[in-house]
C-alpha cells in the first residue's frame, strides 16, 4: 500500500515538476528548498543528542497557530528540543519572523520513504505534532514505526474534504491508525475523523486553536502613521486574503461604495505573495490607481487603493479597517480565517463560500457577528451600508470580539494531551501504550 502511494506521488511529481520549475523561474522560489526536502534538515541544526519535538504547519496559517505551542511545550519539556517544518516558502518567512523559542526551522521532506527517514533520523523527534489535518501516510508509516508518539492538533476535516478523504478510506483507515491522537476543533471534526477510521478512543473534541492564537490587535504606530496619516477621517474598507478571481469583484465593488461614500479607501491584501504585481496591475486596469505597501515613502499612503504586498501585517491592518472583507469566500476556495480581524472588534463580511471555516462562519452568522452576501452588487451596497452606519458596526465588532473572548482556551488543553503522549512513551509497531481517551 505504501510502496504503491510512493509510486503515485512520484509520478504526480514528476508531472508537475515542470510547472513549478516554470513559476519559480524569475524567484527561484522553489529551488532553494529542495535539497532540504530530499536530504533532511541541516546536520548544524540538528546537532545534538537530547529528544525533541517536531511540529509540522505546512503554511501560514498553520503556523500562526502552531507558534502558540512553541513556548508551553519548551516550558512543560525543558530538556527537549523542539523543532518546526513548514511545506510552503512564505510559511517559512512566517516562521522566521514570528515563531521564538525554536531550537531551528526546516523545510519538511517530500513525502516519500528516503526523505523522511533521513529527517527522521536528524531530528530524532519523542513525539510528532501535525497541525490540523497533515496526513503525510510515509511520515506517519516511518515515525510510527520508530515509536514515535504522533498526534494531530487543532485537526479539522471539513465536509468538502471529508468526501475526498471518503474516496481512499481504504489507505487512510490504515494511516489514522498509526496517530496516536487526534485532538480536533469540535466535536463535527472529530466525528468525520471516526468515519474515516480513527480509532474512537484516540480521538478528542479540544476546542479550536486559532482562538488563542490571536495576538495583539495594537497596531504599530509606524504603520498606522504610514497608512492612515492625515486621512484617519477616510473611511478604510480593508479586503484580506484574497484569491485570484476576487480582485476584479472587490474593486468592481469599490466603484459602487465610492458612489456613495466618495471619500472611501480601499486597501487590498492578496492571499499569495506571487500575486503582488498581479494584483497591482488589475487595480490600474480598473482604472485607479495602485500603490504598494513596500513602496510607501515617509510620507505614507495619501491615495485611494493600497495593495499589501507585506508578510505579515495583515492582522495589524485589521485593526485600522472601518469594515472588513474576508476573500476566499466569494469564489470556491474555501475561505479564509476571519478570527483576526474579529478580534480586532471589526465588522466582517465574506462571500458564500466558506466551507473550510464553515462551524466558525455559522456561528458568527447566528449570533449576528458576520454578514455573508452572494456576489458583487451585493458586497458593495454591504460595505457601503456599513460605513453609513456606525451603531451597526459596532454591533457587529462587538458580537464577533465576544465570540472570540468566550472560545479561548484550547491551548491548555492540548498542551495537558500533548504531555500524557510525552508521559507514555510507544510501543512501535502495536498499540501498547497508547492513551486512552
Amino acid at each position: 500500500m505504501y510502496l504503491a502511494y510512493s509510486l503515485l506521488l512520484a509520478a504526480a511529481f514528476v508531472v508537475a515538476l515542470p510547472f513549478y520549475l516554470w513559476k519559480g523561474r524569475g524567484t527561484g522560489k522553489y529551488l532553494p528548498s529542495f535539497r532540504e526536502r530530499i536530504g533532511g534538515p541541516p546536520p548544524s541544526l540538528t546537532r545534538g543528542e537530547a529528544p525533541s519535538v517536531w511540529i509540522h504547519a505546512v503554511s501560514v496559517g498553520e503556523v500562526l497557530t502552531a507558534r502558540i505551542l512553541v513556548a508551553p511545550i519548551k516550558e512543560r519539556f525543558p530538556s527537549h528540543r523542539l523543532f518546526l517544518s513548514t511545506t510552503t516558502a512564505t510559511g517559512r518567512a512566517v516562521a522566521e519572523r514570528s515563531v521564538k523559542g525554536a531550537d531551528g526551522l526546516f523545510f519538511a521532506p517530500f513525502d516519500w520513504p528516503s526523505p523522511v527517514r533521513k529527517a527522521l533520523d536528524r531530528v530524532r523527534p519523542a513525539l510528532l505534532v501535525l497541525v490540523e489535518t497533515e496526513i503525510w501516510p510515509n511520515l506517519i508509516h516511518e515515525a510510527h514505526r520508530r515509536g514515535v508518539r504522533v498526534v494531530i492538533v487543532n485537526g479539522r476535516i471539513s465536509p468538502r474534504s471529508f468526501g475526498r478523504y471518503r474516496a481512499v478510506r481504504g489507505l487512510l483507515s490504515r494511516v489514522l491508525a498509526e496517530v496516536d491522537l487526534f485532538l480536533m476543533q469540535s466535536e463535527p471534526h472529530a466525528d468525520r475523523a471516526r468515519r474515516l477510521g480513527a480509532p474512537p478512543a484516540r480521538v478528542r473534541a479540544l476546542g479550536n486553536l486559532k482562538y488563542d492564537a490571536l495576538g495583539d490587535t495594537r497596531t504599530a504606530a509606524e504603520l498606522e502613521r504610514l497608512i492612515v496619516g492625515g486621512a484617519d477621517a477616510r473611511p478604510l474598507w480593508v479586503a484580506g486574503s484574497t484569491v485570484a478571481g476576487e480582485e476584479p469583484m472587490v474593486l468592481e465593488a469599490f466603484r459602487e461604495v465610492r458612489s456613495r461614500v466618495p471619500g472611501a479607501r480601499l486597501l487590498i491584501a492578496p492571499r499569495h505573495p506571487e500575486r503582488f504585481a498581479e494584483v497591482a496591475a488589475l487595480v490600474e486596469a480598473a482604472g485607479f490607481r495602485a500603490e504598494r505597501r513596500s513602496a510607501l515613502g515617509s510620507a505614507g499612503w495619501p491615495g485611494d487603493v493600497l495593495v499589501l504586498d507585506t508578510l505579515g501585517e495583515l492582522a495589524r491592518v485589521y485593526a485600522l479597517a472601518t469594515v472588513v472583507f474576508v476573500g476566499g469566500s466569494l469564489m470556491s476556495a474555501g475561505g479564509h480565517n476571519i478570527l483576526e480581524a474579529a478580534v480586532a472588534g471589526k465588522p466582517v463580511v465574506v462571500g458564500p463560500h466558506m466551507e473550510n471555516f464553515q462551524e466558525i462562519a455559522d456561528e458568527f452568522q447566528a449570533e449576528g457577528a458576520l454578514r455573508v452576501v452572494l456576489s458583487t452588487e451585493e458586497l458593495g451596497r454591504e460595505v457601503a451600508d456599513l460605513i453609513a452606519d456606525p451603531p451597526r458596526r459596532a454591533a457587529l465588532g462587538g458580537a464577533a470580539r465576544a465570540i472570540v473572548d468566550r472560545n479561548r482556551g484550547a491551548l491548555a488543553r492540548t498542551v495537558d494531551a500533548l504531555a500524557e503522549l510525552l508521559g507514555h512513551p510507544s510501543s512501535p509497531g502495536g498499540g501498547e501504550g497508547r492513551v486512552r481517551g
